[in-house]
């Protein structure tokens, strides 16, 4: 099928930065410094955990900002992967994202903010699956009907996502409402708490989750204006931002809640919620986290089809993905596809175990894409260079390994598991995708 037209260049540097900030900060900023607090048993040790895995972020998106500049185009990582590695690790990258980690994070997302709109209301759990895909057509519609009224909307979502974590420290702290002894002892570990190294093993696991996705902002490079000046400027401040966030976030839940309290990230939540507003405290902290998420799925929903919509041109999926929609400008088919996906998934209940098995095989990709900027340093030089290199992407690759090799002693069978469903690709690609789209593929697309 013949593609419209290319990708029109509309977003600028504060709606980039959005993406960033908006897709990052989810649910994980009430949950995650919970647990991290009561293993660490230390505000000090919180702290380096925090800065450490904002540096971490920071010199992957410095690679991340070059690589864009390099190939200002639609796809983020796979374009990356298939310039430095070949087609054949850029269809297996998009074979995850399209089947697994997309749709399957779209769906966890959704659910997420189903379940916190019935704790409100009390939905029934029919009720809470049909608002989860109620909630990913509605998004999938708005990101369908043109870069700029996604971009606006995603924009306003995580100003107002940020307004009300503000809201949060500058209610807390202002009048009071928690007490500074919470933060002693500052550097010395609780008695309670796990030994140092296992609990800063964990926390870092914990804080790169809590981070993952800054990369995905790559994957709209295509409508982008100025990518070379605009991507690396977004990842940077972006990343800065959610340091920040999460940073000030966790002091302000230190301060409302003694660790020695927290039994899990629910119950936390909910102290910190009555600490804060009273008897009411749940459902509106509730109403903050659906806000929250929200954010972070617009974002997903807005920058994930940009990769089947890349591999579809490439000749490595569907041809009919490739096209623009006339009318609006945007990969509509891509973008419906997924939607599809991942309301299947909400229907069937099966996407949280999906995830978990294919999560260090998305850890191993990123890496993989960082590792391209030494192959691709060969070639011509782009107007935006990483600072420090090489020892940016070693550092960064460095932690990766760490993170990597945690995962895999943690849960070795779903490291095994994830990585063996990615391989089945491999004959999935020879087959049919090699030579560019295969006959069989054709013939099932020529009626569409």
């Amino acid at each position: 099928m013949p593609i419209a037209n290319d990708l029109k260049r509309q977003i600028g540097l504060r709606s980039a930065i959005a993406l960033v900030v908006g897709e990052v900060i989810a649910v994980g900023i009430f949950l995650t410094p919970a647990g991290m607090a009561k293993s660490l048993g230390s505000p000090f040790w919180l702290l380096i955990v925090w800065l450490l895995m904002g540096a971490m972020a920071a010199s992957g998106a410095l690679c991340y900002g070059e690589l864009a500049a390099r190939f200002p185009e639609a796809g983020g990582g796979y374009v990356y992967l298939r310039e430095a590695f070949g087609r054949p690790f850029a269809f297996l990258y998009g074979w995850m994202a399209l089947l697994v980690m997309d749709p399957g994070l779209t769906a966890a997302l959704a659910v997420g903010i189903a379940t916190y709109l019935g704790y409100i209301s009390n939905l029934s759990p029919i009720a809470i699956k049909a608002t989860a895909v109620g909630s990913i057509i509605i998004l999938a519609m708005i990101n369908i009907s043109g870069v700029r009224i996604g971009a606006g909307f995603l924009r306003w979502l995580t100003i107002l996502k940020l307004g009300l974590l503000a809201f949060i420290l500058m209610w807390g702290f202002g009048f009071r409402l928690g007490s500074w002894s919470n933060f002693a002892p500052f550097i010395a570990q609780r008695s309670n708490s796990a030994p140092l190294l296992p609990a800063l093993a964990g926390g870092l696991v914990a804080a790169f989750f809590s981070f993952g996705g800054w990369w995905d902002v790559t994957k709209v490079a295509g409508e982008v204006r100025e990518p070379a000046r605009t991507l690396p400027r977004a990842l940077i401040y972006g990343v800065a931002i959610v340091t920040v966030v999460y940073i000030l976030t966790s002091a302000a839940f230190l301060y409302l809640v003694p660790v020695e309290s927290v039994s899990s990230g629910e119950t936390f939540v909910a102290q910190a919620g009555q600490m804060l507003f009273g008897r009411a405290g749940g459902k509106i902290f509730a109403a903050i986290v659906v806000v929250t998420v929200v954010g972070s799925l617009a974002a997903i929903i807005m920058s994930s089809p940009r990769v089947y919509f890349a591999m579809a041109r490439d000749g490595l999926f569907i041809p009919a993905v490739a096209a623009i929609n006339p009318r609006f400008g945007t990969p509509a088919r891509a973008i419906a596809l997924q939607a599809v996906l991942a309301s299947l998934l909400v229907v069937l209940g099966s996407f949280n175990q999906i995830i978990s098995y294919f999560i260090f095989v998305v850890v191993i990709f990123v890496a993989l894409t960082v590792a391209a900027l030494f192959v691709l340093r060969r070639n011509k030089q782009p107007g935006y260079l990483t600072p420090g290199y090489p020892f940016t992407p070693i550092i960064f690759l460095s932690l990766v390994a760490l993170i990597l090799f945690l995962l895999a002693s943690n849960n070795p069978k779903q490291a095994f598991l994830g990585a063996a469903v990615v391989a089945l690709g491999i004959p999935v690609y020879y087959l049919f995708f090699r030579d560019g789209h295969s006959s069989l593929i054709d013939r099932g697309t020529k009626s569409l």
